[in-house]
């Protein structure tokens, strides 16, 4: 009799030995029960985190920025200039090249300026890059007639003075005629193949549809136009030449 009950008690111990095993290793996988709900808390909330940070770069009412060009990028521009202000404006529209009907005479209300072979243009030592090399290395040179033609073979005269091409610059070619008339001792960045009086005043005329210039389109680079560019390269954050050069054109949409 004990034997036989002994037998019936081992196989009920065998039968319920295999679900005991089954709980625990149900366990121990992770696909139920306390450690499960923590790994998937875990997940969500490092899932929660990206998406916010996503959000506030994708949103497409934000500006985006570019680390790697750190360059601020949407249909509204913000720039900072060399004083640290912060500037915002609207995209630049492409600005069509016209042609003006200018006087080869000078104006009598801006004064000639005189020829100094020292002359060095204030402030280029600080303005960097290969955009501004042609002011940085300005020096005004005199010469007759005979010999500015036998070096260059590009030189036009406007409004009382005679200027030279040279590597993409205007220069006023000093001593081309004793009595030449300057509004500007420097150099003026040109393009589209025009005269330096048509750049200077297809830019005028830029600069009074932006209410920064509100003289008359003369093709000269007075002190008023002078003036007007200056606060145009400060609002944008470029180098404050005061003149024409490559940057400028760009920021007004004429390049």
């Amino acid at each position: 009799m004990r034997i036989f009950l002994s037998f019936i008690c081992g196989i009920a111990l065998i039968s319920i030995a295999p679900a005991v095993h089954a709980g625990k290793h149900k366990d121990k996988s992770g696909h139920g029960g306390t450690a499960s709900k923590s790994t998937q808390k875990a997940q969500w909330s490092k899932q929660e985190g990206t998406g916010k940070t996503k959000n506030n770069w994708n949103n497409s009412n934000t500006v985006k920025y570019s680390k790697k060009g750190k360059n601020w990028s949407s249909t509204e521009k913000f720039t900072t200039s060399p004083d640290g202000q912060s500037y915002h404006y609207q995209s630049k529209t492409k600005v069509n090249t016209k042609h003006f009907n200018l006087s080869y005479n000078p104006n009598p209300t801006i004064q000639n300026v005189k020829f100094n072979k020292n002359y060095h243009i204030n402030g280029s030592q600080n303005w960097n890059g290969p955009s501004y090399a042609a002011f940085r290395s300005y020096r005004p040179e005199w010469h007759d007639q005979w010999w500015w033609r036998s070096r260059y073979n590009r030189i036009v005269f406007i409004s009382g003075g005679w200027y030279y091409w040279n590597a993409g610059w205007w220069y006023p070619a000093w001593g081309y005629a004793p009595n030449a008339y300057y509004a500007y001792d420097g150099p003026i960045y040109g393009y589209n193949g025009l005269t330096p009086d048509q750049v200077i005043a297809n830019v005028q005329g830029a600069l009074q549809q932006q209410g920064y210039y509100r003289g008359g389109v003369d093709g000269m680079l007075g002190p008023y136009t002078r003036e007007a560019l200056a606060n145009y390269q400060r609002h944008h954050g470029l180098n404050v030449t005061s003149a024409i050069d490559r940057p400028t054109l760009e920021a007004l949409g004429m390049t």
